[in-house]
C-alpha cells in the first residue's frame, strides 16, 4: 500500500519532470524562431527571384528583412500582456499557429505584398514565443532558482541565431529556398503536438475556471470555428499555391484567374479563402474581441505604432547614407506622438497594457541593460564578418566562421549566468559579465587585418566577448521578473525583449553612420584615393569605430548592471515560496 508521503514525492516528481518537458518545448520553439531571424541572410537573393525582384534592386526587398522585425517586436507587449491573462500554453500554442501560418504564406508567395505578410506573420508568431517562455520560468521556478532555466531559454535562443545560417546553408545545398519555410512549418506544427500534450491533463487556470460551464454548453462554435479555419487556410493556401495541372485545366482552371493583374490572391478561389476567415473573425469576435479589451487593445495600438516607427526608420535606413530612412522624418515624429498619448493613457486607464509597477524600481534599469546589451551584440554580429573580409585569409564562408567563434561563447555564457544566480546577484552577474565584453569589445577597437587573422589571439577576445554578454542575458530577465507583479510576468519579459530588439535596430544604424563618417573623413584625406590598400586601411577604421562605439555600449551597461544588485541570498520569504504552491500552466 502506497503512503501518503510516497504518493506526495511521486506527485512532485512527475510535476518536475512534467515542468522541465514543457521548458525543453517551449525553449525548441523560441531557438526555432531565432533560428529563423537570420536563416534569410543567405537566402535572400533567391526570395528576391522567387517574387521577381531583380538583384539590382535589392533596396526593394529590405521589407524582408524589416517586415520580420516589425512583427517581431511592435505586438510584443501586446502578446506579453495575453500571456498574464491567459494560460501561457495557450499563447505558445497560438503563437506557433501564427509562425506555422507565416512560414506557409512565405513558402507559397510569389508576390511581394504576400511574402512581406508570411514575414510580418512569422515575427509576430516567433517573437511572442519569448516572453511567454520567459514567463512561465516565473511561473514554474520561485525566483531564487529561477536563474538556471531562464539561462537555458537565453542560450537556446542565441543557439538558434547560429544555427539559423547553418541550417539556411545545408537546406540550399539540396533544394530551394522554399524548403526552408516548409521545415519551419513542420518544426512548428511538432512543437505545437508536444506542447498541447504536456497540457493535455492540466487544471485551467483560475482565470477561465469561470467560463468552464459555458463553454461545456456551447461546443459548437468553436468546433464550426475551427473547421471553417482549416477549409479558409487550406483554400486560400490552394489558392497561392496555384498547382499548373489545375491551373491549366480547362474546367478546373477557372477559379485561378484573376479579377484583374496578376495576384493570385485576388481569384475567385482566393476571395473564396479570405472570406472564410473573415466568417471565422465575425463568429469568433466576441470571445476575442473581450480579451483584447482586458488586455487594453489601446495601448497595444499606440505601443504597436511607436515600435514600429521606430524599427521602419532605422531598419530601413541605408547606412552608407543616412541614419534615418526615406520615410523617418514623417515616421520618428507619429512615433514620438503615440509615446505621449501612451503616456498620457497610461495614467487614465484603468487596467493599461503595462500595469503599473512593471516599470519601477530594478525594472527601469534592467531594461536599461537589455538595450546596451543589444547595441553592443549587433556591433560585433555586423562588423566581425566585415573585417574579416577586408583581409585577404578568408572569403565570405570563412568571415562567417570567424563570426560563430563569438556566437558559440553567448549561449554558453547564457548558461554560466543563469548558474551563477544561484551564488550571486543580478547584478554582480550582469555587471561582470559586461566589463568582460566591454574590454574585449576596446582590445578589437584597435584590431587590424593581422588581428583578425591570427586565429588563436582573435578566438580568445570573441569568446571572452561571447561569453559576458551571454553572462548579463539570465540577469537582466530575472531582475525584471522579480520586480514585477505576478500578474504582469509577461509583460516585463516582453519589455525586456523590446529593448534589447530596439538597442540592436538603432544600434546598428547608429554605429555603422559614426564609423562610415570616419570612413569617408580618412578616404578624403588620402593622397591617392585609388589606393586599394589605403581605401582597405579606411574599412579598418570604420570597423574600429563601430566596436570602441560597442565597448562603449556594453561598459555603460555594466555600470547600469551593478545597480541591480550584488548579494544573491536567498531570504527567507524566497525560501518558503520554494514550497508554495505555484501556477503551472501545464
Amino acid at each position: 500500500m502506497t503512503s501518503p508521503d510516497d504518493a506526495a514525492v511521486g506527485s512532485a516528481t512527475t510535476a518536475g519532470t512534467r515542468r522541465l518537458a514543457l521548458l525543453s518545448a517551449a525553449s525548441a520553439a523560441v531557438a526555432l524562431a531565432a533560428a529563423d531571424t537570420y536563416v534569410v541572410v543567405l537566402a535572400l537573393t533567391d526570395m528576391m527571384a522567387g517574387v521577381g525582384i531583380g538583384i539590382d534592386a535589392l533596396q526593394r526587398a529590405t521589407p524582408i528583412i524589416s517586415g520580420f522585425l516589425l512583427g517581431y517586436i511592435a505586438v510584443l507587449p501586446l502578446i506579453g500582456r495575453l500571456s498574464d491573462l491567459l494560460d501561457r500554453r495557450r499563447i505558445l500554442l497560438g503563437c506557433l499557429l501564427v509562425f506555422a501560418v507565416g512560414s506557409a504564406v512565405t513558402a507559397l508567395a510569389v508576390e511581394m505584398p504576400v511574402l512581406i505578410t508570411g514575414r510580418v506573420l512569422q515575427g509576430i508568431g516567433g517573437g511572442g514565443l519569448v516572453p511567454a517562455t520567459l514567463a512561465l520560468v516565473a511561473d514554474l521556478w520561485p525566483p531564487h532558482r529561477r536563474g538556471t532555466p531562464l539561462g537555458v531559454v537565453g542560450a537556446v535562443q542565441e543557439l538558434g541565431s547560429v544555427l539559423g545560417p547553418v541550417l539556411g546553408a545545408v537546406v540550399l545545398a539540396w533544394s530551394g529556398w522554399r524548403a526552408i519555410f516548409w521545415l519551419n512549418v513542420a518544426a512548428a506544427l511538432v512543437l505545437y503536438a508536444v506542447i498541447h500534450h504536456l497540457g493535455s491533463r492540466s487544471v485551467p487556470s483560475g482565470s477561465e475556471r469561470g467560463g468552464s460551464a459555458r463553454r461545456r454548453r456551447n461546443r459548437a462554435l468553436p468546433v464550426v470555428a475551427a473547421v471553417l479555419t482549416v477549409l479558409g487556410l487550406g483554400v486560400t493556401g490552394l489558392a497561392l499555391a496555384a498547382p499548373e495541372s489545375l491551373v491549366t485545366d480547362v474546367a478546373l482552371g477557372a477559379p485561378f484567374v484573376p479579377f484583374a493583374g496578376t495576384s493570385r490572391l485576388l481569384t475567385p478561389i482566393g476571395v473564396v479563402g479570405l472570406g472564410l476567415l473573415l466568417v471565422v473573425a465575425a463568429l469568433t469576435a466576441p470571445r476575442w474581441w473581450a480579451v483584447l479589451r482586458r488586455a487594453d487593445l489601446v495601448g497595444a495600438l499606440l505601443v504597436a505604432v511607436a515600435l514600429g516607427s521606430l524599427v521602419l526608420t532605422f531598419a530601413s535606413s541605408d547606412p552608407e547614407k543616412e541614419v534615418v530612412g526615406p520615410l523617418g522624418y514623417s515616421l520618428l515624429p507619429v512615433g514620438a506622438l503615440a509615446l505621449v498619448v501612451l503616456a498620457w493613457w497610461h495614467r487614465r486607464a484603468a487596467d493599461p497594457l503595462i500595469p503599473r509597477g512593471v516599470v519601477g524600481a530594478r525594472g527601469l534599469r534592467a531594461l536599461a541593460v537589455s538595450l546596451l546589451v543589444g547595441a553592443a551584440l549587433v556591433a560585433v554580429v555586423v562588423d566581425v564578418p566585415l573585417l574579416a573580409r577586408l583581409t585577404d585569409t578568408y572569403d565570405e564562408t570563412g568571415a562567417a566562421l570567424v563570426l560563430v567563434r563569438f556566437l558559440l561563447a553567448v549561449p554558453v555564457g547564457a548558461l554560466l549566468g543563469g548558474w551563477s544566480l544561484r551564488r550571486l546577484g543580478d547584478g554582480a552577474v550582469a555587471g561582470a559579465g559586461l566589463l568582460l565584453a566591454g574590454g574585449g569589445l576596446l582590445v578589437m577597437s584597435r584590431w587590424t587585418l593581422e588581428s583578425v587573422s591570427a586565429t588563436v589571439p582573435a578566438t580568445v577576445v570573441l569568446v571572452v566577448v561571447g561569453l559576458g554578454m551571454g553572462l548579463a542575458l539570465a540577469p537582466v530577465n530575472n531582475a525584471a521578473l522579480a520586480d514585477s507583479p505576478a500578474d504582469a510576468h509577461g509583460v516585463a519579459s516582453s519589455l525586456v525583449v523590446v529593448a534589447r530588439m530596439v538597442g540592436m535596430v538603432v544600434g546598428l544604424a547608429l554605429l555603422t553612420s559614426i564609423g562610415l563618417s570616419r570612413y569617408f573623413e580618412a578616404v578624403r584625406r588620402l593622397p591617392n584615393q585609388l589606393d586599394t590598400g589605403a581605401l582597405i586601411g579606411a574599412g579598418v577604421v570604420q570597423v574600429q569605430t563601430v566596436f570602441l562605439g560597442g565597448a562603449v555600449a556594453a561598459l555603460l551597461g555594466a555600470v547600469a548592471a551593478f545597480t541591480l544588485g550584488v548579494s544573491g541570498r536567498v531570504t527567507a520569504t524566497e525560501a518558503a515560496d520554494a514550497d508554495a504552491p505555484r501556477f503551472v500552466a501545464l
